[in-house]
């Protein structure tokens, strides 16, 4: 039977249950992650902010997702390295640090969401302290409760499918514009760069998608509790490595400006 504890403002993280031999691979495999998606979307950053040739829409959008990119996985991946080189009893955090934890994790995809659903979270009693997954989440919180959760998942399921529909709806409907100027249009510069905007654009968001997905829908299957723990960490590492290359690759402005770097230090190195 399992023991509870309620209302308690300690709660364990149960982590990443990781074996002994392949501790070390792991932990480095994830601070690797973690430095190059900091190193690679500051740098983005840096680069449009002091290029006043990229002062333009598309490449503030690229500081946005650097930058949501950057606080999404500093809220979640330090913490998960620490945990990771300390036994499972010693993986505690208080129930406050968890909301906080929870809101920053979905904040970056939708404040609104965050904060009704926040709204929704505390109101619930605790009557467990085991958090079941590797960084705290809305979902992980409501398991913590023995109440009803039902409204919390009414509510989380019917505005995770209104965002999507919307998401897709505006998608669907800015590709459809899109394409009607380009087929009405002979101006094959215009239509080129169209294209490599539009694809660039919706591979990032099938990627963000996806990864978005599959943690959502194993938080409903407790038997795959383990899968639900990569997916959820790989959400954050995956668009996070991902973005800074696909969008700069895709940029010629981008390119041209890292390979005069480049470029220049070499000739430095020379000298």
């Amino acid at each position: 039977m399992e023991n509870y504890t309620y209302n308690s403002f300690t709660l364990q993280l149960e982590g990443l249950k990781v074996a002994q031999d392949s501790m070390y691979p792991v932990f480095l495999f994830f601070l690797f992650s973690y430095l190059f998606i900091i190193f690679a979307n500051v740098g983005i950053v840096v680069l449009v902010c002091i290029e006043k040739s990229l002062h333009q829409p598309m490449y503030l959008l690229f500081c946005n997702l650097s930058i949501n990119d950057i606080l999404g996985n500093s809220n979640m991946l330090p913490r998960l390295l620490t945990d990771m080189l300390v036994p499972p009893s010693e993986r505690l955090i208080s129930y406050y640090e968890c909301v906080v934890q929870a809101f920053t994790t979905h904040m970056f995809a939708t404040a609104s969401h965050t904060i009704l659903m926040i709204g929704l979270t505390i109101r619930l009693s605790r009557c467990r302290t085991l958090i079941t997954n590797p960084f705290c989440d809305n979902a992980s919180l409501f398991k913590l409760s023995c109440e009803s959760v039902f409204i919390n998942n009414v509510y989380g399921l019917t505005f995770s499918v209104v965002l999507l529909t919307a998401s897709i709806g505006s998608m669907v409907l800015t590709y459809i514009k899109i394409t009607a100027v380009c087929l009405t249009s002979k101006n094959k510069s215009l239509n080129s760069k169209a294209l490599t905007t539009c694809s660039t654009h919706l591979c990032l968001y099938l990627i963000m998608f996806f990864s978005g997905m599959i943690p959502i829908i194993l938080h409903r299957f407790p038997q795959y509790i383990y899968e639900r723990k990569v997916s959820s960490i790989l959400f954050h590492i995956i668009p996070g490595s991902l973005n800074p290359i696909i969008y700069g690759v895709q940029s010629k402005e981008i390119r041209k400006l890292l390979s005069n770097i480049f470029q220049l230090k070499k000739n430095v190195l020379l000298l």
